[in-house]
């Protein structure tokens, strides 16, 4: 031991302070695994999706008391399907009552399964299971919230979590006396079925309260003198409504391919408007009489009609807005630490820790277009063990300046703020990353070329990616080899 603090100052002297704090870190997190928890913290945790769920396991496997604070009576977060639409078909009136579901009826994974589990509670077809459930490769969102249903019970999590409880108000508390992991959490609560309002202080709080509540809309020149109806697809379950009728969707995600193949069904026409695609944009979509694609929409005007970039004009029934979901969290009050600015949550380190409020609050599954439960996963481990002592984060001034460096980085690039947490083929990259800090082993590689795989044969294969997947019979033997030391 003495030898050990000798080199330790030797070390001081010769790199000077500030490089020296980040060799002591590094020592101390690759050490991390070997060490007993330092601290235990009394920690809520919002939000009992798939991120809260495992947030809530991985806090309490690390040593900390958890409360999970849920609105809906049970778990699984935007995977419980209700065919409840609020009564805003836009979703922009901030009175109307929520529907806290983004789920269609026909909807199903664009993720195989084998792909989009957690880590050691693989989301396989298991045997002795109930007939109802769905054993395809990508299934319905309904076997989606059965395995998150299973999870919960495999791991106990039920016991920690408060339904129809709804978190009015997170904020620092009087009582903290300092930054970061010196906060304490003031947290607000109203149980539904027993009317009980509470007060509490946490140690710490981690947000997962998703991101598919708050529904970001385009902009279209004339709309507000057009006829027709205007809607979100927040707000769409099934096609039938639409029988005989033209509707333009905007957007190209994977929501806007599904719903409109989804009404093509029913409708008289279908017309996609895309922001991205070539101004002359004009396509009948293979396999439809009643699909095509367009460039986005130029104007609208009184008559009802739909003018597109590309000259066409259509009169048209119903303009549904796919566009994607804001960031929000009206329960939230930071001082102005956290704000979301062009759907940029921010400042965040590695889309996790406001560096002013580090590590006491912390954020899982900020970032998108991503594999999510596996992610979830590693940033959970993460925070736990953060918030134990067992690894350190950088100084607040280092975790700002990377930050800083990230936004500069994007800006020169010509990349718009609300493309800051859409991670990409760069969620591999961000997994390891979280993977090598918490001191387990990085993405599969079987995990990854089944992902590129996938997202290659969606390109080109949209109608039948689900169904036809005869080339990936090598990666599901492999998952599933790994997979054996878990089932």
């Amino acid at each position: 031991e003495q030898l050990w603090f000798m080199v330790l100052w030797a070390r001081y002297f010769i790199t000077g302070p500030k490089i020296f704090s980040r060799l002591f870190r590094n020592l101390v997190n690759t050490m991390a695994p070997s060490l007993s928890p330092i601290r235990s913290h009394h920690v809520a945790v919002i939000g009992a999706g798939a991120a809260g769920l495992v947030a809530a396991r991985e806090l309490r496997r690390e040593g900390h008391s958890v409360v999970v604070f849920e609105r809906q009576k049970q778990v699984g977060g935007t995977w419980i399907y209700t065919d409840h639409v609020e009564p805003d078909p836009l979703s922009v009136d901030p009175t109307r009552p929520v529907v806290h579901s983004s789920v269609y009826g026909s909807l199903r994974t664009n993720l195989p399964r084998e792909c989009m589990g957690y880590r050691d509670f693989p989301f396989a077809i298991r045997s002795g299971v109930s007939e109802s459930r769905d054993p395809r490769r990508f299934p319905s969102h309904g076997e989606v919230l059965a395995y998150l249903q299973d999870f919960a019970k495999e791991f106990g999590i039920e016991e920690m979590i408060r339904f129809e409880t709804a978190v009015e108000r997170v904020a620092p508390a009087a009582e903290s006396d300092g930054e970061g992991g010196n906060v304490k959490w003031r947290t607000e609560s109203t149980e539904k079925e027993k009317k009980i309002r509470r007060d509490e202080i946490y140690d710490a709080v981690v947000v997962c309260n998703g991101h598919y509540i708050e529904p970001r809309l385009a902009e279209i020149p004339g709309v507000s003198s057009w006829p027709g109806k205007e809607m979100h697809s927040h707000n769409y379950r099934i096609p039938e409504p639409f029988k005989d009728q033209v509707v333009v969707l905007i957007g190209n995600s994977a929501s806007a391919v599904d719903i409109s193949r989804d009404i093509a069904g029913f409708a008289k026409e279908v017309h996609v408007a895309y922001r991205s695609n070539p101004a002359d944009t004009y396509i009948k979509q293979s396999g439809y009489s009643n699909l095509w694609m367009h460039s986005m929409i130029e104007r609208v005007h009184e008559d009802g009609s739909v003018v597109f970039q590309n000259g066409e004009t259509i009169l048209v029934d119903v303009i549904m807005h796919c566009t994607g979901y804001k960031y929000h969290f009206p329960f939230l009050d930071t001082n102005g630490c956290v704000a979301v600015d062009d759907n940029r949550v921010g400042p965040l380190y590695k889309h996790i820790f406001p560096p002013a409020l580090a590590p006491s609050l912390s954020f899982v599954g900020i970032p998108c277009k991503v594999i999510p439960f596996p992610m979830f996963e590693l940033q959970s481990k993460w925070i736990a063990c953060v918030l134990s002592g067992r690894i350190m984060l950088p100084s607040k001034e280092d975790m700002l300046m990377e930050i800083k460096t990230l936004y500069a980085t994007l800006e020169g690039e010509g990349i718009p703020k609300r493309y800051t947490h859409s991670l990409g083929i760069d969620n591999f990259e961000y997994n390891d990353w979280l993977a090598s800090q918490y001191g387990c082993s990085g993405t599969e590689e079987w995990r990854k070329d089944m992902f590129l795989a996938s997202f290659m044969r969606k390109m080109e294969h949209p109608e039948t990616y689900r169904d036809e997947w005869e080339d990936h019979h090598h990666l599901v033997a492999q998952a599933y080899h790994d997979f054996s030391m878990y089932i």
